[in-house]
């Protein structure tokens, strides 16, 4: 009799365990973000309708940058799937109308420094010039001929007036600069003058500049200027375009001397 007992125990503890409910399997993400920085920065991307809002935030996570997301973007499903694009491919995947705002230092070999990427919708227009790219300095150019009213003496003099030593071009996204022994701060001013844009000179010596350049983008055409120069970039992905947004001369950097 009691091991008829032990055995109903038995079983109906055997019982209570099958009918005990399973835990919920995990939730699956309804997307996975990857980005790797060697030997080029590439993201891979896998998104099932996932919430672009949750998408952006974790790629400004990754690419240490702001994101902004235009109004109808914030509650948008995201399907898609890439793997290991450059930026702006991958982000032209994920939206149909991007803006990224970069910073170059002409000195160094590194690729431009994204500061902001856009995710804006078709019918939003650009981002303000000032969302992520500001300053509160910005130099002036003056400019002024003490030979006013003077006729060239010279064959020599004549030409110069013909042909002015500084002269700074801005067509078709191309830029031209030729320029005879001038000052690079005059340079950069009137190179800021033809783009629109403000220049920060805070480099204290004067480097005089003879160079003739034609028809580059304005980014090459700055990197052949000087080494001490940080352009401010916007690119427009979905039109292929870039302007200038601002332009600082800075100091040299300073080198450390090592003891002998």
């Amino acid at each position: 009799m009691k091991a008829f007992a032990v055995l109903l125990c038995l079983a109906s503890m055997t019982t209570a365990l099958a009918q005990k409910p399973a835990k919920p399997a995990a939730a699956k993400p309804s997307f996975v973000l990857t980005v790797k920085t060697q030997p080029i920065l590439n993201i891979s991307l896998k998104a099932d309708k996932a919430k672009m809002s949750e998408v952006a935030q974790e790629l400004s996570k990754k690419l240490k940058t702001p994101v902004f997301l235009g109004p109808e973007r914030q509650n948008e499903l995201l399907t898609v799937e890439f793997s290991e694009l450059t930026l702006e491919p991958a982000l032209q995947l994920m939206s149909p109308t991007v803006y990224v705002d970069y910073e170059i230092d002409t000195g160094s070999s590194a690729p431009p420094k994204a500061l902001g990427i856009y995710f804006y919708d078709a019918n939003e227009g650009e981002p303000p010039l000032t969302a992520v790219v500001n300053g509160s300095s910005q130099s002036f150019l003056i400019e002024g001929n003490t030979e006013d009213g003077v006729e060239p003496a010279t064959d020599e003099d004549k030409q110069k007036v013909e042909e002015p030593p500084l002269r700074v071009t801005y067509q078709n996204n191309n830029l031209t600069v030729k320029a005879r022994k001038q000052p690079l701060p005059l340079v950069l001013l009137k190179i800021g003058e033809e783009l629109g844009i403000p220049v920060d000179i805070q480099a204290q010596n004067i480097t005089i500049v003879d160079t003739d350049i034609s028809k580059l983008p304005v980014e090459d055409a700055v990197r052949q200027l000087s080494p001490n120069i940080r352009l401010f970039m916007r690119a427009d992905l979905t039109r292929a375009e870039k302007r200038a947004l601002r332009m600082i001369l800075t100091e040299p950097a300073k080198t450390t001397q090592q003891n002998p």
